[in-house]
């Protein structure tokens, strides 16, 4: 079994769709889960193109596919309940709004919306704790809350602390557009938006840290 962690997309489905491309040669045939670590949308130009592949991908392979909320699709969800909508136009929401064809929060679609407002914000398997922002160094990754979960960077990045399993997350691109490799965990987010790659790990059952990354740009 191959697991594939996949970093923040914001709105690059063209990128998406390479990506997954090179996943599927990759993996020649062996099963594989497929992760999504959040920030699927947001200041790239096709962020409805995004989610449309997420969701289609999550609906057909419920067992195998995990999309995560990043703080993106969280600041969408204030905005479409009326809660500081400026916030999320001020972070990209102004060309997802585009990308949908409408100018308001408030007139995405519905099971847009909904599908968003369900994703989970950690995902766990044998080895290790996928997230989009952080956890708290100070609590388990269980017990870490969602802001922490969404939005957290220090003291998360510069602690080294270990959570019992490796770390997989993203929400912090890197300047060089590589992932960011550490012994307790693997940042993914390779700024794709900021015409830097994006960004697969490749991980296995066998032990925590990817042994292998697929890029595409």
């Amino acid at each position: 079994m191959l697991t594939y962690a996949i970093g923040d997309i914001h709105g690059r489905a063209d990128l998406l769709a390479r990506l997954l491309a090179e996943i599927e040669l990759h993996r020649a045939g062996w099963p594989r889960r497929l992760v999504f670590l959040g920030d699927a949308i947001d200041r790239g130009p096709d962020s409805a193109g995004a989610v449309a592949t997420l969701k289609a991908l999550q609906e057909r392979e419920p067992e195998a596919v995990t999309c995560l909320m990043g703080n993106h699709e969280a600041m969408l969800l204030d905005a479409v309940s009326g809660r500081d909508p400026e916030l999320w136009r001020l972070n990209g929401g102004g060309p997802t709004l585009a990308s949908y064809g409408v100018t308001r929060p408030s007139d995405l679609p519905a099971d847009i919306v909904a599908w968003i407002a369900a994703l989970p914000t950690l995902h766990g398997d044998a080895q290790r704790w996928y997230v989009h922002g952080g956890l708290d160094p100070a609590r388990s990754a269980e017990a870490s809350d969602r802001e922490t979960r969404l939005w957290m960077r220090e003291p998360f990045l510069s602690s080294g602390h270990d959570f019992g399993r490796h770390v997989v997350h993203g929400h912090t691109p890197t300047r060089h557009g590589r992932p960011e490799l550490r012994a307790s965990r693997t940042n993914l987010d390779t700024g794709a938006v900021f015409g830097r790659p994006l960004t697969a790990g490749v991980f296995t059952d066998a032990q925590g840290p990817p042994v292998e990354i697929l890029a595409v740009r």
